[in-house]
């Protein structure tokens, strides 16, 4: 090997960090997350069998995909692992709305973020283009989870005096 040869690698923006992490079955709760079907979902309701005579009790667990809406539900020993969604929520402030659907919001560091669409929900929908509209201060929040994003809601941010 030579020191002249260049050395080019890609960049990860996460720097390889997981988009999940274990947590055994018997511990997860309602409210807490999971993963069903590669979807992130928030808990509903969890039910435990007990023990056969061959074998482990079961979790039978029952979430919400929190990005769709959509309702999912999974059995799993209860000694065994279950991944569990790194779920982040961050608020940012609406600049603006543009024609397409797009929305560009103000980071706290001051940065702009504009990969985000309007969410599918009419109602929350029609709450940041009316008070865009009428030119309010808003906040949204912002839920990720396994690389996906979406706004989950809204807030008037109340003027200072």
């Amino acid at each position: 090997m030579s020191d002249s040869e260049d050395h080019h690698f890609e960049s990860k923006a996460d720097a390889g960090a997981s988009k999940t992490y274990p947590q055994q079955a018997g511990t997860i709760r309602k409210n807490g997350y999971i993963v069903i079907k590669n979807r992130p979902c928030k808990v509903v309701e969890v039910s435990t069998s007990k023990t056969g005579k061959h074998g482990h009790a079961k979790c039978h667990f029952v979430g919400i995909d929190v990005f769709n809406g959509k309702k999912l539900e999974d059995i799993v020993p209860s000694s065994h692992n279950c991944d569990v969604p790194h779920v982040a929520r961050v608020e940012y402030q609406l600049i603006d709305v543009s024609e397409d659907g797009f929305v560009s919001l103000l980071t706290e560091s001051g940065d702009t973020k504009d990969d985000l669409k309007l969410p599918t929900d009419e109602a929350l929908n029609a709450q940041i283009k009316n008070g865009f509209d009428e030119g309010k201060d808003m906040l949204l929040t912002v839920m990720s989870a396994m690389g996906e994003e979406q706004i989950c809601a809204v807030k008037e941010i109340m003027g200072k005096i």
